[in-house]
């Protein structure tokens, strides 16, 4: 999903644009997806260089409750793509563990993610706030989605999400909210409005949804992760009070009132934010990055099948 269409004329025809079709905003990749080096940048709708971790808004709709939600990882696919916290404008690259590309595993019967898997700007889980809840900290990344709608969607692309419930996992001792949520647009989104119309209207999908977070580190040789509530889902108003929790907190490190250690704070339209640049800046960071290649191709072993029995 999401093949790039056209060079872009704002990156010297040495980035490839995608159109402006998400939600006002577009992506310009540099490097070859599959690689090191690959990076997926984002604009808004007038073409200027954002961060999609804190330029893009955290509501579509704050009167609905209505969030927008930046898809890193389109279903059935594997590559581990994140929003990198640590660079400026915070492209979209892969994760890179012991010098190698990260891929998720395919543990039967799962293929890749089994959702639209992404995150909500401006939300922050602070590593050093210990959650009332879990008794864990945050794990310093932006707050993670999981969309559940029909539609398959393209990596960069930003949706506007209904908020169902939510999952706490409990990854290597840190507190990782799962948000479940709904693109706005699917067929079916009349139909949800709390955490149990999943359970009716998709049976298995949420017992799927802890079996696939539990196990998909084991064939990386990692013990099964844990949860809190033990494995049981929040509804959507617990939900809301976490994402707003976490709002809190970007907007003490976008303002400098958290010290944020590694996490890279530049952005162009929080006014009040010691960590704004000018577009110039941006554009800067943006050509800096290598031209855009063709994708590399995804090592054969990505497509192996795990059979593991459940403890």
């Amino acid at each position: 999903p999401g093949a790039p269409a056209q060079c872009s004329p704002g990156g010297g025809g040495r980035g490839r644009l995608r159109g402006a079709a998400m939600s006002g905003y577009g992506v310009e990749e540099r490097a070859g997806p599959h690689s090191p080096e690959y990076r997926l940048f984002f604009k808004d709708a007038a073409g200027r260089y954002i961060s999609p971790f804190h330029d893009i808004p955290i509501y579509a709709d704050a009167g609905k409750n209505v969030f927008n939600m930046v898809v890193e990882v389109p279903r059935w696919t594997n590559a581990k793509m994140e929003i990198s916290t640590k660079e400026p404008l915070n492209p979209i690259k892969q994760d890179v563990k012991k010098g190698k590309l990260r891929f998720v595993a395919n543990v039967f019967p799962h293929k890749g993610y089994i959702w639209n898997y992404g995150a909500i700007p401006q939300t922050w889980e602070d590593p050093g706030h210990k959650d009332e809840n879990t008794g864990c900290c945050g794990d310093n990344d932006p707050i993670d989605v999981c969309e559940i709608g029909s539609k398959v969607c393209s990596r960069g692309e930003v949706i506007k999400v209904k908020v169902l419930g939510t999952l706490a996992l409990i990854d290597e001792g840190e507190t990782d909210w799962k948000i479940i949520a709904i693109n706005v647009e699917d067929p079916e989104a009349d139909s949800y409005n709390d955490i149990e119309d999943v359970r009716r209207i998709k049976p298995g999908y949420l017992e799927a949804t802890v079996d696939w977070f539990r196990r998909y580190k084991v064939p990386d040789g990692k013990p099964e992760n844990q949860f809190a509530f033990n494995g049981e889902f929040k509804g959507k108003d617990f939900a809301l009070d976490v994402i707003k929790g976490t709002h809190e907190h970007w907007k003490a490190l976008i303002t400098k009132k958290t010290d944020g250690g590694e996490i890279n704070c530049t952005n162009l339209t929080v006014s009040d934010s010691p960590f704004c640049c000018s577009q110039d800046c941006a554009k800067a960071t943006v050509n800096a990055a290598p031209p855009c290649e063709a994708a590399k191709p995804i090592p054969p072993e990505v497509d192996k099948w795990f059979y593991y029995q459940k403890n």
